[in-house]
């Protein structure tokens, strides 16, 4: 206790009033750090005892942003057994990095807005150097590049596409680009988050090349897209993918009520959902056709568009009923697209499609760990019983020929 009061004393001394408190918060950190330190050796400092289970092994120096400052700290490091690291000075997660590396950037870059500014006080990042920035920077868009560049191993059955919009500057002005995201189902039943990519809009040459990438990391198998009605992903979808087409259900109800009159909307919803309650997809088109037919004279619009719908939209029928839960929209992508927006809304604008990749590839990272730790998104059987089933098909095919090509023998 005297040594605690003789180092109050000498702050007192030896500081102003602006410096007191930090000075002070500087100290209680690295008291509370020897006495953990302590703890964990059985022994305090200089003292000899039989019960002294380590070492001390000097120290490493590591500085905390606070609103105080920054703070200076020294952590003790041991010889043998386990290592010490403080509690309250617990590695940021991926994201917090991420996001801390993004603001510092604009701030750095002459890019800011008066929220930039806010952002960095209250987040405690005072004083930050280019270099520091740079050495962020560089870590983590190492460990997102080899996420989103990964081999894609295995057959991958179901995949999931969506877009979101955030802004960036570009040559002074703000613009929207789009950041869509990919998610699969492997073989495992599980989902993974296996690509990230950003571009000036929608359209069908940007999407292509998208998925050719995935292609080329491995992707295959694909037997189901669930995606939006966007005409540039239909395209793409056919031209790279070669596999069914489940227009989201979510976007398709939107886009069909939008052509009711409002105070019709909750009974014309409540009809067209018995539809997809149906046990199988003969019996969900009947009923689908009914609701076209009798919407054709008091609802032509809602008539046509449900004619128009109707295959892309039940197409997730096909497939085992145990996973239709999950393949009928892009729900998935959507609360992932929340989480991502909820982070980005913390930038407001970002300063260059690097920063983009930077946070938003370690959410997805994060994510993607959390979905990893969890249940199987999808019962395993149907998916083994899919995949038995493309290969009986395969066999159907094979003797035959084989016997058309091989020589009679004599």
């Amino acid at each position: 206790m005297t040594n605690d009061n003789m180092d109050v004393l000498a702050l007192l001394q030896k500081s102003d009033d602006g410096d007191f408190l930090r000075l002070m918060a500087e100290t209680a950190l690295q008291r509370l750090m020897e006495y953990d330190v302590e703890n964990l050796m059985g022994v305090a400092r200089h003292e000899r005892s039989p019960d002294r289970q380590t070492y001390r092994n000097g120290f490493r120096e590591r500085s905390l942003e606070t609103r105080l400052g920054t703070l200076d700290l020294k952590i003790p490091k041991l010889r043998t057994g386990a290592s010490y690291f403080p509690p309250f000075l617990e590695p940021r997660r991926m994201i917090e990095k991420a996001l801390s590396a993004v603001v510092q950037e604009a701030w750095i870059a002459g890019v800011s807005t008066r929220k930039v500014e806010e952002l960095v006080q209250a987040m405690g990042m005072s004083g930050i150097s280019k270099s520091q920035v740079s050495k962020l920077c560089k870590e983590i868009d190492e460990r997102v590049s080899s996420f989103l560049e990964r081999p894609l191993e295995g057959e991958w059955r179901y995949l999931w596409l969506d877009a979101t919009y955030l802004k960036q500057r570009q040559g002074g002005r703000i613009v929207s680009v789009a950041v869509i995201i990919a998610v699969a189902a492997n073989m495992e039943g599980r989902r993974e988050i296996i690509g990230l990519s950003v571009g000036q809009s929608e359209a069908a040459p940007f999407w292509i090349d998208f998925l050719r990438s995935l292609t080329r990391r491995g992707l295959k198998g694909v037997k189901l897209v669930i995606s939006d009605a966007h005409e540039g992903l239909k395209a793409a979808i056919t031209q790279v993918m070669g596999a069914t087409w489940q227009r989201c259900r979510v976007h398709t109800m939107r886009n069909l009520l939008a052509r009711v009159p409002k105070a019709q909307q909750s009974r014309v919803a409540t009809t067209i959902r018995e539809v997809f309650v149906q046990p199988t997809q003969e019996k969900a088109r009947e009923l689908w056709r009914a609701i076209a037919a009798s919407a054709h004279n008091s609802l032509p619009k809602l008539a046509a568009a449900m004619d128009a719908a109707e295959d892309d939209v039940l197409a997730y029928m096909t497939f085992p009923a145990a996973h239709r839960a999950k393949l009928h929209s892009t729900n998935t992508l959507e609360r992932l697209n929340k989480e991502v927006k909820r982070r980005a809304d913390v930038v407001g604008i970002f300063p260059n499609e690097a920063s983009i990749i930077r946070l938003i590839g370690a959410v997805l990272m994060e994510q993607n760990d959390d979905w990893s730790l969890q249940h199987r998104y999808l019962s395993l059987e149907p998916l083994i019983e899919l995949g038995t089933a493309d290969d009986d098909q395969n066999l159907l095919v094979l003797p035959a020929a084989a016997a058309i090509l091989t020589p009679r023998m004599a």
